[in-house]
This record gives C-alpha cells, structure tokens and sequence, in this order.
C-alpha cells in the first residue's frame, strides 16, 4: 500500500522505526504498512549525534538498504531538509531514485537540534522560506505518489497553539501532504488542543513518544490519521546489546546468553538467504554443485616399492602435495564438495577431513569392482569417478562437467603402448578427430589386451543420474556372477546392453604406477 493511500484511509493508520536494512525487514515481517527511518536512529547507529553530522547521503546509502530489503512505503526523517530550497530539490530526486515514499521536514534552521534537547531555545525557519522548500519539493518530485510531510515545531519551541495552527495552515497551502504536529509534553493536550481547531482539513500525524500513554483511541477520535512509533527499536536495540554485552563480558562465556539471542539461522532468514539460494540455481552455472565423486583409493601400488610401504600410492607426494589431495582440491575448486574415498591399504594414512571414507578391508583379494560397489549408494545424479592415482590438468575435469551423456569415460587419444604397466585400451565407433569438436563417440570395447586401438581409459568416468540408475541396476542384475571381474569386465558387460560414451583427451594426465611415472612427474613439473 501505497504511503499517500495509508495518509488518506479512513482508518489511522501506523509507521514504525527502522534505522537499517535488518530492522527494517524485521518492521515489515511483524506486519507494519509503513516504516519511519527515524534521523535520531539512523545518527545513533552510525554512533554521531542527531545534529545533521551525518551528511544527507550517509543518509541516502542507509535509506537505499532500507528501501532494497522491504516491500513497504518509507517515509524518511528529513530534518530540515540538509539546506535551502535548492538541496531540497534534489534530495527528493534522490529519494524518488531509491524507491523512498516520502519525506518529512521540519521547520527549523539548519544544522538541526533534537527537538527533545533544549527545544524552546532553538529558532524556528521563517514561515515563507519554509513554505517556498515546500513548494520546491513538490515541484521537483517525478512520482505522484511521492509524500512531502511538513513538520510544525511551534510548541517545541514554546510558540503556542496559534503559532502551530498558523504554521500548519502556511504550509497546507504551500503543498504539503500532511502535516506532522510535534510536541514534547507527557501528555497530549496541545495534540488534542490542535486537533479540535484544525478538524479535518488535512491529514495529521503525531508522534507520542513522550505522551505514550494516552490510548490509541484518543487519537483516532481527535481525527489523527497516522501515528510514528518514532525509536523504539533503536532503544530496544541498545538496551538488549547492553545487557548481552555486560553478560559476556562478566562470564568470559556465552553460556548465559546463547539461548537469549537470535540464532544465526534467524539472521540468514531475514537476510533471505533461501531466496539467493533459489537465483543461485536460476542464474550461475552449476558446474559442480550438483556433482559428487567417487575416489578409488584401496590399493598399494607395489610397483612403487618402498615408496608405499607405509602409505598407499594416492598419498605420494608430488610437488610437496599427495596426489588426492591435489585431486580433492581440484574437484572443490569446481564446485564438488560431497566426495566418498573408497580406502583400502594403509588406510589410517587417507585422513582428509572433508571427505566420506568407505573402507575395503579385503582390497587384496577383491578387485576395483569390489571397491566401487562398495560406494554403489554414491553412485547418484552426476556422479565423477575416478581411480585414486591419476594426475590431471583442471580442463579435463571442466569438459567432463559440460557432457552431459549418460556415462562418458575420458580417454587419451594420444596413448603409447607401456609394457611395464597395466592400461586400458578401448575400440570406438569413431577414432580421434582433432577437427570436429563436437564428436559423439560410443565405446566398443575396453579391455588391456585389444587388436584394434583408438585411445587409453584414464581411469577418470561421469555417470549422469539416469545413467546412475543404470549403472546400478545393471549390477544387480548380473552382480551373481561378477566374482573377481574387474571394472573392465563390468563395462563390457554394460555395452552390451547400454551405450557408453567418451570423451577424447591428448595427453593432459598422468598415472602414477610406476617409478618412472613418478620420476618423470617431479621432473616435468607437472601435467
């Protein structure tokens, strides 16, 4: 609702402070249809005095939160507008390009006082020069909509009921869309004394923060149209940031005051987090983010010799760091953070504290079948898989993110035959063709023993979630007869009833399987 159609219901109607873009979220979810951006409150949290030391666009930056965190009208604390009728102008345009409903003035001289300190001392501004600021304000608003709301200070300062009446009525003319009367009494006598002369002329609006106790009702009998809870969150805030802060500081605990505070969860809700989650998924790419992968880390690697002696092969050092940790870090650095490491040999030596760890304690006598299947739960939506032992240049990981088949395995186009380790060559429906980079690739067969040849499996797969399902469905159904096969064995059997795609790689990894493998890695400098 619209602050001018608050002003004009046949209802009163009530604003309630807020200094920031959080109490002001806060004003709007306890059910408010307006907010006051209080100037004592919005001067008080920046920690200077309500005497105009905060410029008009400190001001603005804090109204501009304001007005991005709520959906209702704001009508902002002016003062006397930061100056003449020139600085007026253009602080309505700026309030207009904030989205800020309206402003109040006060007629008072500028820099301004509080008026609830030493008010009967300070001047009042000249009744045409205010009118004129007025006058300026309206002429200078583009919104229709937008409110200017005229402040009189005339029993502040010890003017009377004539020079309130005669005030008010100047600058109804001159423009203003309500008037607010302000008066420091604990009473509402010259609220009532106003009141019965004025009628219903123009909207009015009080601020009863020093006579709170009058009844509400009162006001909507004299014809008040809108009341301002002026600073009370503010004080609110003050008193319950004392007290938390005495308490912590006499208990050097939190003990006593962590059940009496906001749990951070409640922070988050009114920062909307959940919404930013929700654009998150609309608007950046996922990359990993709906990912999760499997590490096959169970065995030794005795090609190594003493080198894993005391910890698996995946745990060598390369550059300082052991080889799954440099996979772990890339796969985060994509966006996976929900990994499972299937652990075997030494496997008090794989410790890394983010990861799910599933132990194969019979990693001698079972084969990297066994071990994945261990994991068959892990296998989801978007699952990497990948052998603990392999080196990787980071594009390798990205590409495979972007295909989005039902399972694709990664494969070196530009392999060389190595008698001295185990490989895992595959025949496709197509060889290696550098010039077509959109090529669809199906495999035929993997095996490490093949007459024809067109690439080396890395050890480094992508299942989609419906080729998860596949996956996974097709184990059950031959898993009685699977004894001692290898994972080579198990895709084989999958190509003959499902398709598997791959993707070309040239070269780009490394297998650490051997010294030499090892050797040559610390001497290239990596992949």
């Amino acid at each position: 609702m619209k602050l001018k159609e608050l002003l004009l219901s046949n209802k009163i109607q009530f604003l309630m402070e807020a200094h920031n873009g959080l109490s002001a979220k806060i004003v709007e979810n306890t059910g408010f249809k307006g907010i006051w951006a209080s100037g004592l409150s919005i001067s008080a949290s920046l920690g200077v005095r309500d005497n105009n030391e905060a410029s008009w666009t400190q001001v603005l930056d804090v109204v501009e939160f304001m007005s991005d965190a709520v959906d209702i009208p704001i009508l902002l604390d002016g003062d006397t507008g930061y100056g003449n009728f020139n600085n007026m102008r253009r602080l309505v345009r700026k309030l207009e390009q904030r989205g800020i409903a309206g402003v109040c003035i006060e007629d008072k001289l500028f820099p301004k006082t509080n008026s609830f300190i030493n008010g009967e001392a300070q001047p009042l501004a000249d009744i045409d020069e205010f009118c004129g600021k007025i006058k300026a304000a309206k002429d200078a608003q583009i919104d229709p909509d937008f409110v200017v709301v005229a402040r009189v200070e005339a029993f502040i300062a010890g003017w009377g009921l004539d020079e309130a009446l005669k005030r008010a009525e100047a600058y109804r003319q001159a423009g203003a869309d309500a008037i607010l009367i302000h008066s420091k009494k604990s009473n509402a006598s010259e609220i009532k004394a106003f009141m019965e002369v004025w009628g219903d002329r123009h909207p009015v609006i009080i601020v009863p923060t020093k006579y709170y106790s009058t009844p509400t009702s009162h006001f909507e009998d004299w014809g008040v149209s809108m009341v301002i809870w002026a600073n009370h969150n503010v004080r609110a805030a003050i008193t319950a940031m004392e007290e938390t802060t005495k308490r912590i500081y006499e208990d050097q605990s939190l003990i006593n005051v962590e059940g009496t505070v906001a749990p951070v969860s409640h922070i988050f809700e009114l920062q909307g987090a959940d919404e930013l989650k929700e654009a998150e998924k609309k608007y950046l790419p996922t990359y990993g983010q709906d990912m999760n992968a499997i590490i096959l880390a169970a065995s030794r690697g005795t090609q190594l010799g003493d080198l894993t002696k005391d910890i698996p092969k995946t745990m060598l050092k390369v550059k300082g760091i052991p080889i799954l940790h440099s996979f772990v870090n890339q796969l985060n650095a994509i966006g996976i953070k929900d990994i499972t490491v299937v652990r075997g040999y030494k496997k008090e030596a794989i410790g890394l504290p983010n990861i799910n760890a599933i132990d194969n304690d019979n990693y001698i006598n079972t084969t990297d079948l066994d071990s994945l299947m261990l994991a068959i739960d892990e296998i989801k939506g978007n699952t990497i898989i990948c052998y603990g032992d392999i080196l990787i240049k980071p594009y390798v990981l990205n590409e495979l993110l972007n295909d989005d088949n039902e399972v694709t395995l990664v494969v070196d186009a530009s392999y060389k035959i190595d008698n001295s380790r185990q490989q895992d060559f595959i025949k496709a429906s197509e060889a290696y063709d550098k010039r077509n980079f959109n090529q669809v690739v199906n495999i035929l067969e993997i095996g490490t023993a093949l007459h024809e040849i067109d690439g080396e499996f890395i050890g480094l797969w992508k299942v989609s979630e419906t080729g998860a399902k596949k996956i996974k469905a097709h184990y059950e159904n031959i898993k009685a007869s699977t004894n001692g096969w290898t994972l080579n064995e198990f895709f084989n059997s999958y190509i003959a009833v499902h398709k598997i795609n791959l993707k070309y790689i040239n070269g780009a990894w490394i297998d650490i399987d051997e010294l030499d493998d090892l050797q040559k890695e610390l001497e290239s400098g990596g992949v």
